[in-house]
């Protein structure tokens, strides 16, 4: 199946020049969706993880049908207040300014291995700060894996020296 021709392409949104890859289009078909998580996960084969980390919102929606397959916890990333015990937080940059997320302190334990889903690896801003709360406490990322990644906006070498795996390249 052709994954791409599932996801529909919206000329200037949010802004003026900008394609926004709508992947609403194919969520809602069940045999797309199962397939990208299917190539999702067969990405992740053979690495050797404890919990999978995914970041709100569309994170939770690849991340955690990976996390029941593999029989792994899921540990979400959440905006800024979301979360109601303590948190660790990481304020990135964004295309259009700056955003903090957090994940609960006790969620990942030193020396476990994450993985981190996620459906767009645009300029890695996102997935670095997520790096760095995991390191903090201890813990390694052995992997993200992305259902697409933009190649033109080179988030991937902000992620350089981690194993980076992507289903579809715009």
């Amino acid at each position: 199946m052709d994954l791409k021709e599932k996801i529909r392409s919206i000329e200037n949104f949010p802004e003026e020049g900008v394609i926004f890859r709508d992947i609403t289009t194919l969520l809602k078909e069940g045999d797309a969706l199962r397939e990208a998580i299917d190539q999702i996960q067969t990405n992740l084969d053979g690495v050797d993880f404890d919990l999978v980390l995914g970041p709100e919102s569309r994170g939770f929606i690849f991340g955690m049908p990976l996390a029941y397959n593999l029989k792994k916890g899921f540990v979400p990333v959440r905006k800024k207040g979301k979360l109601p015990a303590e948190v660790i937080s990481k304020e990135y940059a964004l295309e259009y300014g700056t955003a903090v997320i957090e994940v609960h302190k006790d969620a990942i334990q030193p020396g476990q291995k994450v993985v981190i889903v996620d459906d767009l690896l645009a300029t890695g801003g996102t997935a670095k700060a997520i790096i760095e709360m995991v390191e903090s406490v201890g813990a390694e990322v052995v992997g993200l894996a992305f259902l697409i990644e933009l190649d033109f906006l080179h988030g991937r070498d902000v992620l350089e020296g981690y194993n980076i795996s992507s289903v579809l390249h715009y």
